[in-house]
């Protein structure tokens, strides 16, 4: 497939619909699959295939900017989507050195997809990580919702002055709300408090309890993904010592919103959960769609552990990650 010219990114209703039309564009063009076929392997009706053909064909697919803030990788973003299993995957083809503007691309292409997927009426729930953080500020037009915070307030180290950074979940999910124009649940709380007992007294607050309860039935989630290691993730920074090390003894590879998990994606019970005021990975995998934003190649295992475990449904990463992820988890036979 080829175009004389980029296709605009405003001839599709978001990343997704992007994606999804290469995806249709490639196996019929490339491997001569029907249009009947197509529907039948991708779950969507034989119309919408070929409504998607006949865009394809007057854009031209070959890369299509977002807002002028990086391009999508097609090839990569399909090939990640059908290894994995996701509902949807948008890799962003931009450099990793310079994390700011990696995070704001990411941001953005994220805050297109959230407004793709989520309709009037739904519930969204956040939790903090910077990745999601750049997505809440850059997201502008999005469908009336309401948005539950996922996790309590931690501390942390602006990357740059050393200083405690100002932002926190709960800013994020009021944030988000005000865009959505919908009710935010949130509370006061530390993500991780002294001991079990107050981590016990504090789940049984009324708003906290509203929240979670909540946030069970979530429309949709948006997550990062941490690793167990320095500067990989901020609940490891937080941990103790003692917990790092147990951690790291009872196989924790990676962390979202909390949830600690196996390299083969199995969910882990460790001595941190007891401090944390946080869901757990019964409510998390409980919501319907949940998107993770990582970024950074060292955090490949990571990324493949939660993957793996099923609680992601949806991925915007960058080109560079991606291609880590691919090459690590290569099918069963290959040499």
């Amino acid at each position: 497939m080829s175009a004389p010219e980029q296709p605009s990114a405003t001839v599709f209703k978001g990343p997704a619909e992007l994606v999804l039309a290469a995806e249709i564009a490639r196996r019929h063009y490339l491997r001569g699959q029907t249009k009947v076929e197509i529907a039948d392997d991708l779950r969507v009706s034989r119309f919408r295939v070929a409504r998607l053909l006949q865009v394809a064909r007057q854009a031209g697919m070959v890369r299509i900017e977002i807002q002028q803030s990086g391009t999508i990788d097609l090839d990569r973003s399909i090939r990640l989507r059908e290894r994995f299993g996701l509902e949807h995957a948008v890799v962003v083809d931009c450099p990793e050195r310079d994390q700011q503007s990696l995070r704001s691309m990411l941001g953005r292409a994220a805050a297109d997809l959230l407004a793709e997927v989520v309709t009037a009426g739904d519930l969204i729930g956040l939790a903090w990580a910077r990745c999601v953080q750049s997505m809440v500020r850059q997201a502008q037009r999005m469908p009336q919702a309401s948005v539950v915070q996922l996790t309590g307030v931690l501390p942390r180290p602006n990357e740059r002055s050393g200083s405690i950074e100002d932002e926190t979940a709960v800013d994020i999910v009021r944030d988000l709300a005000r865009v959505c124009r919908g009710p935010a649940y949130l509370y006061f709380a530390p993500f991780l408090v002294p001991d079990a007992a107050t981590a016990h007294a504090l789940r049984r607050q009324p708003e906290i309890v509203r929240a979670f309860d909540k946030a069970s039935s979530a429309d949709v989630a948006v997550v990062g993904i941490g690793g167990w290691a320095p500067g990989l993730s901020t609940l490891y920074q937080a941990a103790t010592p003692p917990e790092r090390a147990e951690g790291a003894r009872a196989g924790v590879c990676a962390e979202i919103a909390g949830v600690c998990l196996a390299a083969d994606g199995e969910p882990l019970h460790t001595p941190l959960n007891e401090r944390m005021i946080s869901v757990t990975a019964a409510q998390f995998g409980a919501m319907s769609q949940r998107i993770a934003i990582p970024y950074g190649s060292d955090k490949h295992p990571a990324v493949l552990a939660a993957l793996r475990s099923g609680l992601v449904t949806m991925l915007v990463t960058h080109s560079s990650l991606a291609e880590a992820l691919l090459e690590r988890d290569q099918p069963s036979g290959t040499p």
